[in-house]
């Protein structure tokens, strides 16, 4: 484990993120549903991947360190996407963070 990692992981899915209440207008943040984990480094959490169906597609951000992302359209419904987020970071959270700690995007 990295120095810097802390608690190290957190996965939430909820019908409001705290990051679409940040970037997202109101309207959208009542549709959007998220599944994501989060991992505690130096203090601050941090995205490692993220499953959403904002902006009218099911997709999934995966992230580095440094808050980089890359954008994948799931082409599922809302539903099925989220479902396989939750299996998905069920089953890999831990080598998700690893890469993440290691410096790659998931």
């Amino acid at each position: 484990m990295s120095e810097g990692a802390t608690n190290p992981t957190n996965k939430s899915r909820d019908k409001k993120s705290q990051i679409s209440q940040v970037i997202k207008p109101v309207d959208i943040i009542e549709e959007a549903k998220v599944v994501q984990l989060e991992i505690k480094y130096e203090g601050i959490w941090k995205e490692v991947i993220r499953y959403d169906c904002a902006h009218g597609f099911a997709h999934r951000d995966a992230y580095n360190l440094q808050g980089k992302h890359t954008k994948e359209e799931l082409y599922l419904s809302f539903e099925d996407a989220l479902t396989l987020a939750d299996k998905d970071i069920d089953d890999n959270w831990e080598d998700y963070r690893r890469r993440f700690l290691e410096g790659g995007i998931i």
